[in-house]
């Protein structure tokens, strides 16, 4: 990286100077003590834990989220048993110690009075919604509202990430509106479309979350309404669900988020910045050349971070193809070719195993990882984010509200030769396939395979351009993109229709889970009977 001889402090911008105090605000959880604090056996929480990275392992989900999509599935059969929720509060806790998705010393009787708070208003809220609704209404209300709790309950059990995450989505927010114009767009409407944006590109977020964050831009967190505030919020819930999904339905939520991609890199460094070295960033301020080199430090350690995610995120792709997908297909080859044809062709089912992982594996050995350029880059955007003399926030973006009539003749051959690229594409591959001897059941399996697979390589090559500020593209992407597009529009299809159908995801959750969380209940119960017993004798 070039030297930059200039040591003079940096004048952060106001926006910059909140953010770093509002982070350094932050207080801890308090933990709490042995007399208040739930404890859960060790025996019971290794099988849990077992279970549950079983259990995620047959549903797609990124890390950050894994949480909030468990507490949904435990409170959901927890409510299925009992109803009325009587202390489940306390039961929802002691199985995510189980499955140790919290430390076993983080979590006590006044969280799960907290999170029993949650669970009552919610129950209340239930049954008032009960009343006047359809079925198709009162299902989408009962939805929203299982998102929004658990996202809540989430956030309250861990309040230090979520607050950190807020004041960094706050500061992105402050930043950028400033550079976004819509046309013929109402500001609190761009305002809130931009929202969303930074919930889908920066967080990450999936549909729960987007719900709950938005939702608490105009209300309190459901724990904290009193019943007759509960009585009028119930009414008007119904309404409340439209306006929470006309924003994230948005058109322009699109367009925002695909800008916001392009600016995301600097502030995803910036905040790693600021969250590492909260006491020393004064110090770090001071001169140029020292922020430069800790820049420098945090953008190789997240190259190199971004190797091992691509690993497990490959891994865990694959595992989840090969469990909800691949064995089902494989286990139809075999009897409807004997059934239709009279014979398996060995040699076709082979190659639908061992085809999807190799090919996984070529596609990722074509990521190529930021380099120093890209480093400099970022390091340059950072100094035009924070300095109060910047011109960054006065480069905007305009979003045009008419979009441009597009030629009629033009748009008609486009269309045609797009489709055309989904014949040529299955017509090359069915001819290859026919020479290898495939039936029409395992030429429909391959297409299929390779489909999901290209779908999720292009999702986890996402990952290599989180940092990423410019992409290049190769000279042969035309090429590569007439081939592949097909298959990768095919493979979005089928990943989020198929995952409707996800037969394993039935199987855990409605005939496993139950009866095995019951028997950790009773051994779980009788440990802690004895425990008692060994104390009297004491």
């Amino acid at each position: 990286m070039a030297d930059n001889p200039s040591n003079q402090k940096i004048i952060i911008s106001p926006y910059f100077g909140y953010l770093v105090q509002s982070i350094k605000s932050i207080k801890q959880k308090i933990k709490p003590d042995e007399a208040s604090r739930i404890n859960v056996s060790q025996t019971v929480s290794f099988f849990a834990l077992l279970y549950e990275k079983i259990r995620n392992a047959i549903e797609y989900r990124e890390d950050h989220l894994i949480r909030r999509a468990a507490i949904e599935r435990i409170l959901k059969r927890r409510l299925m048993i009992n109803p009325d929720g009587e202390y489940e509060g306390e039961n929802l806790i002691r199985e995510l110690l189980w499955a140790r998705y919290f430390n076993h010393d983080e979590l006590g009787y006044e969280d799960s009075l907290l999170v029993q708070k949650i669970i009552d208003n919610f129950i209340y809220l239930r049954k008032e919604i009960l009343i006047g609704l359809s079925g198709k209404e009162k299902l989408a209300c009962e939805e929203f509202l299982l998102h929004i709790i658990t996202a809540e309950i989430e956030e309250k059990l861990s309040p230090v990430k979520s607050q950190k995450m807020a004041y960094f989505s706050y500061y992105l927010f402050q930043i950028l509106c400033q550079k976004i114009t819509i046309e013929n767009l109402k500001p609190e409407v761009r305002d809130l479309c931009l929202l969303a944006a930074i919930e889908r590109v920066f967080r990450r977020s999936d549909k729960a979350y987007q719900r709950y964050h938005l939702f608490i831009n105009f209300y309190k967190n459901i724990g904290d309404f009193d019943k007759d505030e509960l009585k009028k919020f119930g009414q008007k819930l119904n309404k409340i669900v439209d306006k929470i999904n006309q924003i994230l339905n948005n058109q322009y939520v699109n367009k925002i988020s695909r800008y916001l991609k392009k600016q995301l890199p600097p502030f995803l460094i910036l905040f790693s910045l600021v969250d590492e070295k909260m006491n020393e960033i004064e110090t770090l301020l001071e001169n140029k050349e020292k922020l430069e080199e800790e820049v420098e430090f945090l953008c190789r350690k997240k190259y190199q971070g971004i190797h091992s995610r691509l690993i497990n995120l490959a891994i865990r792709s694959f595992i989840y193809i090969f469990l909800t997908k691949m064995v089902f297909a494989l286990i139809l080859e075999l009897p409807l070719s004997q059934y239709l044809y009279g014979e398996v062709n060995v040699t076709s089912i082979l190659i639908n195993t061992v085809f999807p992982p190799i090919l996984m594996l070529l596609i990722l050995l074509f990521f190529k990882l930021p380099g120093q350029k890209n480093t400099q880059k970022i390091y340059e955007r950072i100094i035009d984010i924070i300095s109060k003399d910047s011109d960054y926030s006065k480069k905007t973006f305009i979003i045009k509200s008419k979009v441009k009539a597009k030629k009629p003749v033009l748009f008609f051959g486009f269309t045609i030769f797009y489709s055309l690229t989904f014949l040529i594409t299955l017509d090359l591959i069915n001819e290859i396939l026919t020479i290898l001897n495939f039936n029409l059941i395992s030429k429909i399996i391959f297409v299929f395979f390779v489909s999901l697979v290209t779908f999720f390589s292009y999702r986890i090559k996402q990952v290599v351009n989180e940092y990423k500020l410019e992409e290049k593209e190769s000279i042969f992407a035309p090429v590569i993109d007439f081939f592949f597009m097909p298959i990768l529009s095919l493979g979005n299809f089928l990943s989020r229709e198929v995952a409707r159908l996800n037969f394993f995801i039935f199987i855990f959750d409605f005939i496993i889970e139950s009866p095995f969380k019951l028997i950790f209940e009773v051994i779980e119960e009788w440990i802690a009977f004895v425990r008692k017993k060994k104390e009297e004798i004491i």
